[in-house]
């Protein structure tokens, strides 16, 4: 094998009619010896990371050139737990919040498709390469050929629907989109395996739910670990890792024991004992923490967001501005008993003893070489694809994990989840080409790992900030986002330094971002329940006309708003009462 890759790696650089790139004078990140190497050129022949070497090195005239002079060269990051058929928003999941009456689940489904690939776009422009959807369907195994060439989009691995003992009733009965597989059996969990064969996933995934059947953790972990075991065996015998969620410590146990390969939850109930952490290490068991999806939810449920200005500018605006219908949809009954329970006492003393139960594992995982992988769980309500990541890394970081420990587990870890680390994953002559140039050092800081100067995909070298096409609905959408989080600084971020709002039709209020800074300052510090509710949009051109219902305390107004864009910002604001 080893003969075979030095060979190919030699046939590449010899001959002339490849494409080569060189990344001259950087400073390299090598991720699995936790130590940088300055002043590196880095070179890349086609798709392949074909020869590493000290800066001083002659160039072809026919090669492009990168000057990586005060740069970073990392690994590209991997999310090794997404979803693609959720959204992020409030309506992708009806079983936990039922809003169907208002948003069709069918409608849901249909736009998570058409949204694919701008999910993938927003990954690669925020330098993750490699996602993991552990746990799809088959309608996506089957969509996810159509970006196995495409340069704006991350590899991708990806499992059929979930292998469950307990399947909401909200999934049933949806054929090729449906998430969930009901195994009763063994027989059944056999059968399953093999029918998800054809469609060629990745690995298999369990959900292994205790409790469900009105059993005790325990009991209910046993009666159902027969039919776990006979998936876990039957996934192997066709050479199929499987991942497993698992979040109290008796399913994830029975679940490592018995050959699970990737553990895609934190255990939730318990701190774990040494015996635990040693059963992880001897069966070289990968865990994915997950330890923000819980936050989403509960955020947006009770209504008390935490929405970083991070997000606000990198999210789908749509799935973001979603989560804030809770204030205005007319279900109120609904959406008042979740905001009471989650607010409660006895909910917020539950859910801080949850965090610090994990947060704790976490730290003593990583403290004993367990394999620990980046992943968000992207796609659950108010967890967004991609925008999340960051907040998963500074939660990493909160458990005790060093900043080199929090890159190896977004690079060389998750390509273990899969044993590709002899693909990618780490910077290495004979690995992909999947990298990301970085304009500061994220050991210094982890948040530098959004200061993306060029994401390099398959070999080919890409400007981020080409990835996603900024459109005026866009620009619209999220200044109307930062206005109902009263977010000054987000709000800000569409508009032109020298904006000018009217009085429909021609009447200048005044002009320049400062003012408008004036204008909005105080009244976001001093009207806690403000909220716009966008009745209609039309979007003609480079102009937007938003109906808009705004609340101002016990004041309902409608209006419209006007919005003319121009280089890509929003440059004149009309309004009319």
């Amino acid at each position: 094998m080893i003969t075979k890759l030095l060979s190919a790696i030699l046939l590449l650089a010899a001959c002339p009619a490849f494409a080569q790139t060189y990344i001259t004078n950087v400073t390299v990140a090598d991720v699995e010896k936790q130590k940088l190497v300055p002043n590196q050129t880095v070179i890349i022949t086609n798709d392949i990371i074909s020869k590493i070497q000290p800066a001083r090195v002659k160039i072809p005239g026919d090669a492009s050139v990168i000057d990586g002079t005060g740069k970073y060269l990392f690994p590209g990051l991997t999310d090794a737990h997404i979803h693609f058929f959720q959204n992020g928003g409030l309506y992708t999941r009806p079983d936990v919040i039922d809003l169907m009456s208002h948003t069709p689940y069918s409608t849901e489904m249909k736009l998570a498709h058409q949204t694919m690939e701008d999910k993938l776009r927003r990954y690669l422009k925020n330098g993750i390469t490699t996602v993991v959807d552990v746990g799809s369907s088959y309608s996506y195994l089957k969509q996810r050929t159509t970006y196995t060439d495409a340069s704006y989009a991350p590899s991708i691995y990806i499992t059929g629907p979930l292998l469950t003992t307990y399947e909401p009733k909200e999934y049933k009965n949806m054929g090729d989109e449906a998430p969930f597989s009901l195994v009763k059996t063994v027989e059944d969990g056999i059968k399953m395996v093999q029918a998800q064969l054809p469609y060629k996933p990745d690995f298999i995934k369990i959900w292994y739910i205790a409790g469900a059947d009105g059993l005790d953790k325990e009991a209910s972990a046993q009666k159902n670990l027969p039919v776990i075991k006979a998936i876990i065996e039957e996934a192997h015998k066709n050479k199929l890792k499987v991942a497993v969620h698992a979040t109290e410590r008796i399913t994830a146990q029975l679940a490592v024991e018995n050959g699970a390969d990737f553990l895609v939850h934190s255990v939730e109930d318990e701190i774990i004992k040494d015996d635990f952490v040693q059963l992880l290490k001897k069966n070289k068991t990968v865990l994915c923490p997950t330890l923000q999806v819980m936050d989403g939810y509960d955020n947006t449920l009770g209504q008390k967001f935490d929405i970083s200005n991070h997000e606000l500018s990198t999210a789908d605006p749509y799935q973001l501005g979603s989560l804030l219908d809770l204030k205005h949809l007319p279900d109120t009954s609904l959406i008042n008993r979740y905001k009471r329970i989650i607010r409660s006492a006895a909910y917020q003393s539950k859910t801080g003893q949850t965090n610090n139960i994990c947060l704790e594992n976490l730290k003593k995982l990583a403290a004993a070489g367990v394999t620990i992988a980046t992943g968000t769980d992207a796609g659950n309500i108010g967890t967004l694809h991609a925008a999340s990541y960051l907040a998963e890394l500074k939660r990493m970081q909160k458990s005790g994990m060093s900043n080199w420990q929090i890159m190896q587990a977004s690079t060389i870890n998750g390509a273990k989840v899969l044993n590709k680390e002899n693909e990618f994953g780490s910077i290495t002559v004979g690995k992909k080409a999947n990298l990301l140039l970085l304009s500061a050092n994220p050991i210094d800081s982890i948040e530098n790992t959004t200061k993306i100067f060029r994401v390099i995909n398959r070999g080919i070298v890409i400007n981020p900030d080409t990835l996603i096409a900024e459109t005026p609905v866009a620009l619209a959408q999220r200044q109307l986002n930062a206005y109902n989080l009263r977010n000054i600084e987000a709000f800000l971020e569409p508009y032109a330094d020298d904006v000018e709002v009217y009085l429909f039709p021609g009447k200048l209020l005044y002009k320049g971002k400062e003012q408008m800074r004036k204008e909005y300052s105080g009244m976001f510090e001093t009207t806690p329940d403000l909220h716009c509710e966008l009745l209609g949009r039309i979007e003609q051109g480079n102009v937007v006309i938003d109906k808009e219902r705004v609340r101002f305390s016990n004041k309902m107004i409608e209006a419209v708003a006007i919005y003319h864009i121009e280089n890509n910002k929003i440059k004149k604001v009309y309004f009319i009462d």
